[in-house]
């Protein structure tokens, strides 16, 4: 077997490397998907996506499988629980969020039909594939992240800046970052 050349940010650990090489960068349409990296990449802020990764299975727990409907009817009661809930980032105010957040992921679907139709909007449907060759080029933000993160921000999300958003296109397959010499590169449909 060829020796295959991936991204080097996963480095050698395993759940890295299976979420880079399965999951990063390949375009998502599925509104419960998006809700969930909405969620775990708002936690993120401040903190490390493999510190997210490890704890996911504990989030998908803790959050009901990531039921944007369930989420955006939790209440003190719900909040102060999953603040005992050491198996997530116990923030109380990352938690608000994630409520608030549903709350808006709903309103966004009465009007648009589903998130996936809103989000997708933003770039007509199609993902952009960019050719960086070194990590140091790939941005932590753009205009486009900006764009996205006020228009979120105006409809009431938290935990949306531009680099969180940025993250969350990346992570879904809005644009596609893998390093060109990646063999993920090509294998993410676009």
């Amino acid at each position: 077997m060829k020796n295959v050349y991936r991204c080097p940010w996963p480095a050698n650990d395993p759940l890295y490397v299976k979420y880079h090489d399965k999951e990063w960068g390949v375009p998502v349409h599925n509104d419960k998907k998006l809700f969930e990296f909405l969620l775990l990449e708002g936690f993120q802020a401040g903190l490390s996506w493999r510190t997210i990764l490890y704890k996911r299975q504990n989030f998908r727990k803790a959050f009901d499988n990531f039921d944007y409907n369930k989420v955006a009817k939790y209440d003190k009661r719900k909040i102060n629980s999953l603040m005992n809930d050491a198996g997530i980032i116990r923030n109380k105010l990352k938690i608000e969020s994630a409520v608030k957040n549903a709350k808006a992921f709903l309103k966004v679907r009465k009007e648009f039909g589903t998130f996936d139709k809103y989000i997708w909007s933003f770039i007509d449907g199609k993902p952009i594939k960019n050719k960086f060759k070194t990590l140091k080029e790939i941005p932590a933000r753009t205009e486009l992240s900006d764009v996205i993160s006020k228009d979120l921000k105006q409809r009431g999300f938290n935990f949306v800046g531009s680099t969180i958003i940025y993250a969350h296109m990346q992570a879904t397959g809005m644009v596609n970052d893998h390093l060109v010499d990646c063999f993920r590169y090509n294998e993410v449909k676009n």
